[in-house]
């Protein structure tokens, strides 16, 4: 039996390799296992799922063998979910009201949300904000009714976007109403994640920049991790996604505190 005085870092440590031998272990095991209790047991657990090395399951944890996902092309993801990407831009369209300031990340669906806002043509005097640059182009037909502003910064051809150096002053300098968030993953522990580091730094900025966060993501997104940490999910004020995300991972969502709108 492993001494309970041992320092955390190492049996954290002990305990993944366990898991990796085994592919999975109980709480109760563990427990008896390391001589500390099933609490402590739960904490490490918990600090192993926020690493990426376990998933949580009932009773115990397994081996998480899930795969980061790899960054595609704007093109790439543009075929993907297309009708989801459409319903969940109509709905956040909905939310922006005439005179506010509304941030838009990039992102295809942060496209769609675009599109949908131009849209309408009973909005006035709204100020949009982005770092994306076919998100800007969305709005080109109706800048008689919208102001649009792009953050400047180095360009990402991958996503079209704009980050790191020089992304972020324009975004220190503003109070917006309201910002769309994209990203690769919502995760019910991990959080909302993304696939590079620079936009989700840019991502950072644009949360601190707004007073209401309303994350967009299809379906596919939701229980996903990706490499790049944004924020936890308590960060976020709402999540629109698609009827195509797993109820279970909802679910979990939900019981995190988060309201959902499903499309």
């Amino acid at each position: 039996m492993a001494h309970s005085k041992t320092l955390p870092s190492v049996r954290r440590d002990r305990i993944y390799t366990l898991i990796k031998d085994r592919q999975f272990a109980r709480v109760a095991e563990l427990s008896s296992q390391f001589g500390i209790s099933e609490v402590t047991v739960r904490s490490d657990l918990d600090h192993l799922e926020r690493r990426g090395h376990v998933r949580r399951v009932h009773g115990g944890a397994v081996l998480d063998e899930r795969p980061v996902r790899r960054e595609r092309s704007f093109e790439e993801e543009s075929e993907e979910s297309a009708a989801d990407k459409l319903s969940i831009g109509a709905a956040a369209a909905q939310m922006v009201q005439s005179g506010q300031t509304v941030i838009i990340d990039v992102g295809t669906t942060s496209l769609a949300v675009a599109q949908a806002i131009a849209d309408r043509d009973d909005l006035v005097d709204v100020n949009i904000v982005t770092n994306g640059l076919n998100i800007a182009a969305a709005f080109e037909p109706v800048t008689s009714r919208f102001t649009v502003v792009v953050t400047g910064g180095t360009l990402r051809p991958l996503q079209h976007s704009l980050v790191d150096p020089f992304g972020g002053p324009v975004l220190e300098r503003i109070n917006a109403d309201i910002l769309f968030l994209g990203c690769n993953g919502v995760h019910a522990t991990k959080g909302v994640t993304n696939v590079n580091l620079p936009e989700a730094e840019m991502k950072r900025k644009m949360m601190a920049a707004a007073f209401r966060t309303i994350g967009v993501a299809d379906g596919s997104k939701v229980g996903q991790v990706s490499v790049a940490w944004v924020c936890p999910i308590d960060q976020l004020d709402l999540l629109i996604t698609s009827n195509s995300a797993p109820q279970e991972e909802r679910d979990l969502l939900i019981e995190q505190g988060l309201e959902i709108v499903v499309v």
